[in-house]
C-alpha cells in the first residue's frame, strides 16, 4: 500500500491495475487459477486447481482430497515434502489402522480430523484409524474464481466436505483457500459446523510439511515456545536437538514434540522453519500464522530419514495420541448441534535472511512480553 492506495509489486516495480493490464492480453499471462484432472494410475480422476500469484508462489489444491494443498513452490524451489504415494484418489482410502499412510502425499497441507485424529485408537468401543477421514473426502459445491477488487487481484477455491454416517456424526466443513496477485503467502479459512442433533467429538489439525531445501542439515525451527514436551521416551532423548534439522539419516525414527506457545498482542502465533544457509547464504523459510484461541495446541513432527525428510508444523485443537487419551484428559472438544468452529491459517514464504531475521525478532519479542 502506498499513500493509502493498494499497489501491485511485481518484478521490482509498482503497478496499479490499469497500468499493469496495458502490458498483457489477459491477466492469466501473469497470474490466475486453472482447473485440471489427473489421468493415470491411482491418481486417475483426481481434480486439482493450480494457483499462480505472479510473484513466484505457485501451489496446487486438490478438491477431491478435501481441498488440501498437494504441492507448493517459490521461484521453482519446492516448499514442501512430497511422499512416494502421489495424489491418490479418495476411492483408495484405507481407514483401518495405519492405512491412511497409503495416500498421505504430504504436500504443503494435509488436514487431519474432523471427529478423530492421531494414532490408531479404540474410543468407547469405536475403532479409529490414523488421522481421520477429512483429507479423503471429495469437496462439493466448488467455487473456483478470481476477480479484481480495486487494485488487488484475488484468486480462490472454495468448497464443502461432509463427514457423516447414519446413526452418527454429521459435520460439514466449508473451506476457502485464497491468495492474490503479487503475494508470497496464502490463506486458509475453515468453518466446521455440526449439522447433526447430538454433541460430536471434534479433533482438528493442520499438517503442514516443509521439505527440502528448506529442510536441510542445520535448518532451524523458530517458535515462541514456552514449553516443549516429548511425546515419548525416544523423543525425550532427543529433546535438546528438537529445533535443529539433521542430514538425511538411515533408519531415523520419528520424533514428536508438543509445544506450548505464546501469542502476540493480536493473539496470533508465528512459527517458521528456516534454512539460513540456502543458496550461498541468501536464506529461505516457510512460516505459519494462526490464532491461539482457535488452535491452542502445536505439534512438531521431526522426520529426518532418507526419503522421509520433512518437518511437520501442526497447529491443532488436540494432541496426537488418540481420541481416547484426549477424552481421558478431559480435553476432548465437542461440537454441539448447530455449533461452529472457525479456523484461519496463513502460510507464507520467507524469501531471504532479512525476512527470516525480521520474523525471528518478532517471535523473540513475543516471548519476552509473555
Amino acid at each position: 500500500m502506498k499513500g493509502g492506495i493498494n499497489v501491485i509489486n511485481l518484478y521490482g516495480a509498482e503497478y496499479h491495475r490499469l497500468q499493469l493490464l496495458r502490458h498483457v492480453g489477459d491477466i492469466s499471462q501473469i497470474a490466475g487459477v486453472k482447473q485440471y484432472e489427473l489421468a493415470t494410475g491411482s491418481e486417475k480422476g483426481v481434480t486439482g486447481v493450480d494457483f499462480r500469484t505472479g510473484s513466484g508462489l505457485n501451489f496446487s489444491v486438490l478438491p477431491d482430497r478435501g481441498l488440501d494443498i498437494s504441492y507448493a513452490e517459490y521461484n521453482g524451489i519446492p516448499l514442501c515434502w512430497r511422499s512416494s504415494t502421489g495424489d491418490v484418489a479418495p476411492t483408495y482410502y484405507e481407514p483401518e489402522g495405519n492405512g491412511w499412510l497409503r495416500g498421505f502425499f504430504g504436500g504443503l497441507l494435509t488436514t487431519c480430523g474432523m471427529t478423530y485424529l492421531g494414532e490408531p485408537d479404540t474410543d468407547e468401543e469405536e475403532s479409529l484409524g490414523l488421522h481421520g477421514r477429512v483429507s479423503y473426502i471429495p469437496a462439493q459445491n466448488m467455487w473456483i474464481d478470481s476477480r479484481w477488487e480495486g487494485d488487488r487481484y484475488i484468486m480462490w477455491a472454495q468448497g464443502k466436505v461432509t463427514e457423516t454416517t447414519v446413526y452418527g456424526e454429521n459435520l460439514c466443513r466449508t473451506r476457502r483457500i485464497w491468495t492474490e496477485l503479487g503475494a508470497t503467502k496464502l490463506h486458509i479459512e475453515d468453518i466446521v459446523e455440526n449439522l447433526g442433533y447430538q454433541d460430536t467429538p471434534h479433533m482438528y489439525l493442520f499438517h503442514i510439511n516443509p521439505g527440502f531445501p528448506i529442510v536441510a542439515e542445520g535448518s532451524e525451527l523458530i517458535a515462541p515456545s514456552s514449553q516443549v514436551t516429548p511425546m515419548d521416551e525416544h523423543a525425550a532423548g532427543k529433546l535438546s536437538d528438537h529445533a535443529r534439522c539433521e542430514a538425511p539419516t538411515a533408519d531415523f525414527r520419528e520424533e514428536v514434540y508438543y509445544h506450548e506457545m505464546e501469542a502476540d498482542e493480536d493473539n496470533h502465533i508465528y512459527v517458521a522453519l528456516v534454512n539460513r544457509s540456502f543458496n550461498d547464504g541468501q536464506g529461505l523459510g516457510l512460516y505459519v500464522r494462526y490464532h491461539k484461541t482457535q488452535l491452542p495446541r502445536f505439534v512438531q513432527w521431526k522426520m529426518n530419514g532418507e526419503g522421509l525428510y520433512v518437518i511437520g508444523l501442526e497447529p491443532a485443537n488436540c494432541w496426537v495420541d488418540g481420541r481416547s487419551k484426549e477424552r481421558e484428559r478431559g480435553t476432548l472438544e465437542f461440537l454441539e448441534p448447530g455449533g461452529r468452529r472457525h479456523y484461519e491459517v496463513e502460510i507464507g514464504v520467507l524469501t531471504s535472511n532479512t525476512a527470516i531475521e525480521s520474523l525471528a525478532e518478532k517471535i523473540e519479542a513475543t516471548k519476552r512480553n509473555n
